[in-house]
């Protein structure tokens, strides 16, 4: 039988995942050569040629890739162990490391942190803000328990390393300054705001939602500013400078602002929490996880 190392197996996952010797290196904190040396003994140790190489970086091979289907089912039940003796060792206590993005932090993760402090004290919450790449990376890593992102952001369901748990569909209302004429209007539609400049997003996918939302409603949206937070986004609808999509949970009120919803063509964008495979199914991890089911659902999306 084949010599399974377990460590081993976890660099070699590492190199898929992060495409160099000298990437999955700085990941592990390990020296290059140190990566290439495990990987050669874990080679001879299954007696199957695992990288080639290529130019100056190297490729896993179709033994390779067929090593790691099956070290996944290893890497889930170890995950399901590490959950299944923490619940055993612990009880109602433990640490959930949670990375998540920054409109999500004081909308669903404070909210969920502060109802776990009556119902579970002994469980522990650390937050880390990190937009979605970070946040898988830091997942991937084990450097966080559970990852918030956007749906559009996480990796698809089909990856082998995560599960992912939809938590709230996040309504996309319209922020019009105040003394805008279709500021009280009955019905209002996207469509009505065709003519008008819009407030794009400057990072993330938010240009992108803003102009897809838009053009499923019949127009493609003029681009008169960019702005990547809320804050700088909402001072500019303010001063009358143009109207833009604010999801729900950033609103933050201002005097200058009406923020109308819509009804008829109501976009919205889809939240989910991310685990590592198996990891989420019982202790803290889970209980982290219906507290912030109950906070979307508190939010009414």
């Amino acid at each position: 039988m084949a010599e399974w190392d377990l460590r081993k197996l976890q660099i070699l996952r590492t190199l898929r995942d992060r495409g160099t010797v000298t990437a999955t290196a700085e990941a592990l904190h390990m020296t290059p050569s140190a990566v290439s040396q495990q990987l050669t003994n874990l080679s001879r140790q299954l007696g199957v040629e695992l990288l080639r190489a290529h130019g100056r970086r190297v490729r896993l091979t179709d033994a390779a890739r067929l090593v790691l289907r099956h070290a996944e089912a290893v890497f889930e039940q170890l995950e399901r162990a590490d959950a299944d003796l923490a619940a055993h060792v612990h009880g109602e206590a433990g640490q959930v490391r949670v990375g998540a993005f920054s409109t999500a932090v004081p909308a669903l993760v404070v909210p969920a942190v502060t109802a776990l402090r009556a119902t579970h004290p002994g469980i522990t919450v650390r937050v880390r803000e990190a937009e979605a790449q970070e946040a898988y990376e830091l997942l991937a890593a084990q450097d966080v328990d559970l990852a918030l992102s956007l749906a559009a952001e996480a990796p698809t369901a089909a990856d082998p390393r995560f599960t992912r748990v939809p938590l709230f569909a996040d309504p996309l209302d319209v922020a019009l300054p105040r003394a805008h004429p279709l500021a009280d209007a009955a019905g209002l539609r996207l469509a009505d705001l065709a003519a008008e400049p819009w407030i794009f997003g400057g990072s993330g996918p938010w240009s992108d939602i803003t102009r897809g939302a838009c053009e499923a409603a019949g127009f493609r949206p003029h681009q008169g500013h960019s702005a990547a937070g809320w804050t700088a986004i909402l001072a500019m609808v303010e001063a009358g400078m143009g109207v833009a999509l604010v999801p729900r949970m950033a609103a933050v009120p201002r005097d200058g602002v009406a923020m109308r919803a819509l009804h008829a063509d109501r976009p919205v964008r889809h939240v989910v929490a991310a685990v590592r495979r198996g990891a989420g199914e019982d202790g803290a991890v889970a209980r982290v996880l219906t507290a912030l089911r109950g906070a979307a659902g508190d939010l009414g999306g």
